[in-house]
């Protein structure tokens, strides 16, 4: 668990080369962080997977891009949220992730280009998905799917709306996401340093989202939200990185959710960075993830419940 794969090794090398001298994101002013994120998230999305169709749209007044697979079961449909630390990125930075989602969920899948922190700090970019749920209808059956900050907002928007009483997504796919503003955590602890993300950035993005006061809302963090309101969520996929400060907020969060008798399902990936999944293109970790959440999607779709946990064996 806290060794990386070879195949991981192989692209933190990689890394290492291409991104020596550059600065960390998190340290620039806003315009220059999202520049540098954008410049070394795109490496990843070449080549692009085959769509049977890639458009950009609007959505509920956001601009959106909307990518359809050519194995598009007609039932589906896919709300993503991208990360970035609440800060950075964007349906573009995310445009392979989003194509690999939506050929292993066989469902196109939409990417808002919701509003970012510092300068709209919550609830600007919860309202915005949220409302890019609210406005999700049609024949088919929209469910949501976020990565890191992203994770944290498509869950936040989908408690909101059970606390709302409205219409939730038919499921959640949540990709080592954010759940709490606690730095001692046994992840935080062990990968403090990285690789990948540290302790220390994920502190930097925590302040441009939100005060540190508001870091107890349910809304920002979901861990503090109550037993009746996780008890409500649609099924849930979430999965973790090994090598991730975050991951103990998943390990954490699902301990919760089955101890409530929920059948969701969490795999932790081990051997593998924070934002592994960005890598689908030269790391078979990301690629094997997609198929993975992919499989529950369409099987939970189909009718099938899954009672698979972290601990067991995969079927």
């Amino acid at each position: 668990m806290n060794e990386p794969s070879e195949t991981m090794r192989q692209v933190l090398t990689r890394l290492e080369q291409e991104d020596a001298g550059l600065v960390d994101p998190t340290r620039l002013a806003p315009q220059h962080g999202r520049a540098l994120a954008d410049l070394t998230n795109m490496r990843w999305n070449v080549p692009l997977p085959e769509m049977a169709e890639a458009r950009t749209v609007m959505h509920a007044g956001l601009p959106a891009r909307l990518v359809t697979p050519p194995n598009d079961s007609g039932r589906d449909a896919i709300l993503h949220v991208h990360g970035g630390g609440w800060a950075f990125c964007s349906p573009a930075t995310h445009e392979g992730a989003a194509r690999r989602l939506a050929l292993a969920c066989c469902a196109p899948v939409l990417t808002v280009d919701y509003r970012l922190a510092p300068e709209h700090p919550w609830p600007a970019g919860l309202e915005d998905v949220t409302e890019a749920f609210r406005a999700a209808d049609g024949p088919r059956r929209w469910s949501i799917a976020g990565d890191s900050a992203g994770a944290n907002l498509a869950l936040c928007a989908t408690l909101r709306l059970v606390r709302a009483g409205e219409r939730v997504p038919a499921q959640a796919l949540l990709f080592y996401g954010v759940y709490a503003a606690e730095f001692d955590s046994p992840s935080y602890v062990a990968h403090a340093d990285g690789p990948g993300l540290t302790r220390d950035k994920m502190r930097r993005y925590w302040d441009m989202y939100v005060p540190a006061p508001q870091r107890t809302d349910p809304e920002v963090a979901p861990l503090t939200a109550t037993d009746a309101d996780l008890a409500a969520l649609p099924p849930l996929y979430l999965n973790a990185a090994g090598l991730d400060p975050l991951r103990s907020e998943t390990e954490r969060l699902f301990d919760r959710l089955r101890g409530l008798g929920r059948h969701d399902t969490c795999d932790v990936i081990p051997g593998v960075i924070h934002g592994f999944m960005q890598m689908g293109q030269v790391l078979p970790e990301a690629s094997d993830a997609f198929a993975r959440a992919g499989a529950v999607f369409t099987d939970r779709a189909d009718g099938t419940e899954w009672t698979i946990n972290k601990e067991e064996e995969r079927p």
